[in-house]
């Protein structure tokens, strides 16, 4: 039975060229490590694995799926680390997009975790990891114009609110590159960058991260690696969006540290008004833009605006799109360009 790859292998040769599986003793693992599993427990309808194309397919029990093992640290769904994993090697999927590891807390409201069962490491004479495939690049001057999106949690709309400000962008004739800079691997997000305009699209698996729990020393070396892509492209603006909170545990207030003299405009996706306040508070930096659930409708709009003095728009409505290109206009350079012209 061949494997079903799943997207963290999309940076890889595993789909053109052929390997073994191999299983490895405990202290030869690592974060990024190729691993491969089967499907297991009594799964009725299978549960989903994100392809490197992006598309989802179905599992079903005992099929043999490849992955990368990592770590999550997801605030409203699941906790998990492939270092968790015990002496019985029964681990779960922790994002369909192949990020493997042992669930050690879960929300009862969320997802349920498909079993896996290690069966083995990639190999090719030796184990196949993510890095392999991955060249480091020397660090560029980057000079480009960053829209960086944050969140106060995951699922805050991030992502969506991206979509539009691409949308908006490219309907000004500018080129823009997106990325994902942080959270856990899943492909479907920056896709949906490419389909609103976004050309070329990254994120942290470009550089060989199953997600970015990982240390910050780690980050910081690898991160330059994808800017220095990016900045290669020479686009009018640069998208960028943290995954999940820029205070959790994935590296976000490096991102942002990181990329601070480029930042032309900061927009928050948020939860709830509260949530506003909360992140400006604990992160010490006041957004250019709020959207997400937080302005939803005109009484959460005015609360923004009560308790931080920020602007907020519902970027899912068509009427909101005026108000979006006046911010575009006063905080991004090359956007003020293009509307004159």
């Amino acid at each position: 039975m061949r494997p079903i790859l799943s997207t963290v292998t999309r940076i890889s040769d595993l789909a053109e060229k052929p390997f073994d599986v191999q299983a490895l003793p405990r202290e030869l693992w690592a974060t990024g490590d190729y691993v491969v599993c089967e499907v297991s427990g009594a799964l009725s309808a299978g549960h989903e694995i994100e392809l490197p194309t992006g598309r989802l397919a179905r599992t079903m029990e005992g099929d043999l799926v490849v992955g990368a093992l990592g770590k999550r640290m997801a605030t409203l769904e699941g906790v998990g680390d492939w270092e968790a994993i015990g002496e019985d090697l029964a681990l779960h999927v922790l994002t369909i997009a192949g990020l493997f590891g042992k669930v050690t807390s879960a929300s009862p409201l969320g997802p349920a975790y498909t079993d896996l069962h290690y069966r083995g490491h990639v190999v090719r004479g030796e184990k196949v990891t993510m890095g392999e495939f991955v060249t480091a690049s020397e660090a560029r001057p980057f000079e480009i114009p960053v829209i960086l999106l944050i969140g106060t949690s995951m699922s805050a709309g991030k992502t969506s609110s991206g979509r539009t400000i691409i949308h908006e962008l490219t309907r000004a004739g500018l080129s823009v590159a997106a990325a994902k800079l942080t959270g856990a691997a899943r492909y479907r997000d920056v896709l949906s960058f490419g389909d609103a305009g976004a050309a070329p699209i990254f994120d942290f698996v470009d550089i060989g991260l199953p997600s970015t729990v990982c240390p910050e020393a780690e980050f910081r070396e690898k991160l330059p690696w994808l800017l220095a892509r990016i900045a290669d492209a020479k686009p009018d603006v640069f998208v960028a969006e943290a995954g999940a909170s820029p205070l959790e545990p994935y590296n976000g207030s490096v991102a942002v540290e990181m990329l601070e003299s480029s930042i032309a405009m900061m927009v928050l996706s948020a939860s709830d008004p509260y949530a506003v306040l909360g992140v400006q508070h604990a992160f010490g930096r006041e957004p250019d833009l709020v959207c997400g659930p937080a302005a939803n409708t005109d009484a959460g709009v005015k609360l923004v605006d009560k308790l931080c003095g920020v602007p907020a728009l519902n970027l899912l409505r068509r009427a909101s799109l005026p108000a979006l290109r006046e911010i575009l206009t006063e905080n991004v350079a090359p956007f003020a360009e293009a509307a004159k012209s």
